[in-house]
């Protein structure tokens, strides 16, 4: 019998913001708690990168309830960043988290610019984090409650002040609830983002007929899942076409099939969220996915499929 037949295989490799990744699929911040939550259903090391949820300067325990609602093809939630804060997640969670092979990316936020620019400088001194994603979703509690990501020259402010506080490679996460979302890319690549991730939940809402009254206690949630691939996938075509820096395309994958579409429509990575609410096992089962994709194909490298859509 012959020996030595080796099974085919395609190189997944990428790199984002300087970040080698063994694979373009990560978790998507706030789906994936602390990494840990999975570990009793996948191997952790397999992933490309680990995005943790949130992190605030200090602990919240985020909106009442219900905070959850599932519309067709979708998720509502209003969880409200809830979090322990900096202080509890670099003395508990990241000696687990700085075992695992995989980049760890720690999501960011904060009221005030004063406060990214002090989780940026705090969490640099940590060992074990890889980079900040900086989640600019939040309002800013000094300019009335506007949200950060919706106004260019603010994003561009936060943007900024994170990266005079860090070392570390800066991933902006772009909200879709504004009205050109090219704009605001631009603004945080020319403040000196490495990367952007897009695209954070859309605004919607959800009734109670019985009761008449809305269903999440905050009225107005953010919509995931496979409702707003389509806007998410465009959102990313669009960007991809205005920016020079590496994108992480996000919204609604639930499959190889839909990562592969956010590969061929500019990302450079693929982050997966609600799936795994659903299917714990979602994030291993979209790499294998992938690589039997490329095989199938006849790629060698997923490199080749970045930006390859045909228009």
């Amino acid at each position: 019998m012959e020996q030595g037949i080796k099974k085919a295989k395609a190189n997944l490799a990428v790199k984002i913001a300087g970040l080698s990744l063994k694979n373009p699929v990560m978790p998507a911040s706030g789906t994936f708690g602390f990494g840990e939550e999975y570990a009793p259903f996948i191997d952790l090391n397999r992933l490309g990168a680990i995005v943790v949820k949130t992190i605030t300067l200090k602990p919240l325990i985020g909106n009442p309830p219900p905070r959850l609602m599932e519309t067709p093809c979708g998720l509502l939630n209003s969880i409200g960043l809830q979090n322990p804060g900096l202080d509890v997640f670099l003395r508990e969670k990241l000696p687990y988290l700085r075992q695992l092979s995989p980049p760890l990316i720690v999501n960011i936020a904060g009221k005030t610019i004063d406060e990214y620019a002090e989780l940026a400088e705090r969490l640099s001194a940590a060992e074990g984090v890889a980079a900040l994603e900086v989640n600019i979703s939040c309002p800013n509690v000094r300019e009335g409650g506007i949200v950060f990501g919706t106004v260019p020259a603010m994003a561009a402010r936060v943007t900024a002040a994170v990266k005079s506080h860090t070392h570390l490679p800066v991933i902006v996460k772009l909200t879709p609830n504004v009205t050109d979302i090219t704009e605001i890319a631009r603004a945080v690549e020319d403040a000196g983002a490495d990367a952007l991730s897009l695209i954070n939940t859309v605004r919607g809402m959800a009734i109670d007929i019985k009761t008449r009254r809305p269903a999440l206690a905050s009225i107005v949630g953010g919509l995931s899942g496979p409702a707003v691939k389509p806007i998410a996938l465009y959102a990313v075509w669009q960007v991809a076409q205005v920016v020079k820096i590496p994108l992480i395309g996000m919204g609604g994958i639930t499959s190889a099939q839909d990562a592969v579409e956010f590969l061929l429509a500019g990302a450079t990575a693929v982050a997966v969220g609600t799936a795994s609410l659903v299917n714990p096992k979602a994030l291993v089962e979209i790499i294998d996915g992938l690589e039997r994709y490329l095989l199938e194909e006849g790629f060698g490298d997923v490199k080749e499929l970045i930006g390859a859509a045909q228009f």
